[in-house]
């Protein structure tokens, strides 16, 4: 009887898959895929994950603390060196318009006496990034929606104006309808889908390999339908996949577009952190015909 269930259970181990298995490429990309149904990750994630404690907050799954006791290297590289954060969940808002038109309703929701406005002239030109606190339209000093950040594309000699602001994900939904209220893009003009449904028998096969990595997985979802294989996912966790990302207005052609998780955004500390821009961004040889 011992032999007989020592047979068994050899069996059953041979069923599990080794370790080199459950690290190929694609059987990797399939699990992390499945992993970020819920929360998105950001591309830093990995590295995050292996020294961080990981919390899920507003859709993502964000590195709250370090393991070790890395507290002294930060300070060090604050004050010494360089110190980058991964700040790609802030919530990215783009503008498209008239100069005129853009300024005139963005100045309803922000005051001249909290500081800088988008009128100012060192932000307007492009040069650097600005900062200030919305207000619900014509509400000032009340209705505070939250601070943000702002910056305006150079301009190329046209009247037509294009403006980035990067808002905090658990402010964005408010913000994001403060600016289709004053601007009256109530129209969509695309629509972003995030997850889409693979069909092809390659993409089914990755789906079977995600539901046999382990025996605690299962072939059903909670429904009890069958689990949708999907491809890496691209967008971000405050947006439904299958909204419009893209808003226009018939009378002003102001136009309103999520660009969150599709635009990187690092932040840089420290004394070094000029140098460490000049030696990894290179400079590009531009050939003219």
């Amino acid at each position: 009887k011992q032999a007989e269930k020592a047979v068994h259970q050899k069996k059953e181990q041979s069923k599990t898959k080794c370790r080199k298995a459950r690290r190929r490429h694609i059987n990797l990309v399939a699990e992390f895929n499945h992993r970020q149904r819920k929360n998105i990750w950001l591309e830093t994630h990995i590295w995050h994950a292996k020294r961080f404690h990981m919390v899920k907050k507003w859709g993502y799954c964000l590195g709250n603390n370090p393991t070790e006791k890395s507290y002294r290297a930060c300070y060090r590289a604050m004050t010494k060196h360089c110190l980058l954060q991964d700040l790609s969940y802030y919530c990215c808002l783009e503008l498209k318009g008239k100069e005129n038109e853009l300024l005139k309703q963005l100045a309803r929701i922000c005051s001249i006496d909290t500081g800088l406005t988008f009128q100012e002239a060192c932000c307007l030109s492009g040069r650097f990034e600005g900062s200030l606190n919305l207000y619900r339209a014509d509400r000032y000093p009340e209705d505070m929606l939250g601070p943000v950040t702002f910056i305006w594309k150079p301009r190329d000699g046209s009247e037509n104006r294009q403006l980035w602001i990067w808002v905090h994900p658990a402010l964005k939904q408010d913000i994001l309808r403060e600016l289709k209220e004053i601007f009256q893009c109530s129209e969509p003009e695309e629509i972003c889908i995030t997850e889409p449904v693979t069909t092809s028998i390659q993409e089914e096969k990755q789906g079977e390999v995600v539901t046999s990595l382990g025996k605690k997985r299962k072939k059903e979802d909670k429904e009890g339908e069958k689990a949708v294989p999907v491809k890496k996912i691209i967008g971000d966790g405050t947006r439904d996949p299958f909204q419009s990302c893209s808003w226009i207005a018939q009378t002003t052609g102001i136009a309103i577009s999520d660009r969150s998780m599709e635009i990187l955004r690092y932040r840089l500390i420290g004394p070094l952190s000029h140098s460490v821009l000049t030696e990894t961004l290179k400079v590009a040889s531009v050939q003219t015909v």
